[in-house]
């Protein structure tokens, strides 16, 4: 699914946080100009993030490969064999 252009909701999220095994700010894409502006330096709740990256997808490190129940950073692309 390409999350920028369908977005995730708050639920979807959830279920890629956890298949990824990972917290909300662990795939913020922290290079990006709208995080830089807005949320740089501050502390957000898991809960806070998930609502951050639902209504800005762009801050969300891709690619994310899903596989059932399991999901793998796309980097280094190397990465998507652990899936299988």
């Amino acid at each position: 699914m390409e999350y920028l252009n369908n977005p995730l909701n708050k639920i979807e999220l959830k279920e890629v946080l956890n298949k990824l095994g990972t917290k909300p700010e662990q795939i913020i894409r922290k290079g990006e100009s709208i995080y830089k502006e807005n949320y740089k330096g501050k502390s957000y709740t898991d809960e806070e993030w998930i609502k951050i990256m639902a209504s800005n997808p762009i801050l969300i490190e891709r690619p994310i490969v899903v596989k059932g129940n399991k999901a793998v950073m796309g980097r280094p692309p190397e990465k998507v064999m652990d899936l299988f």
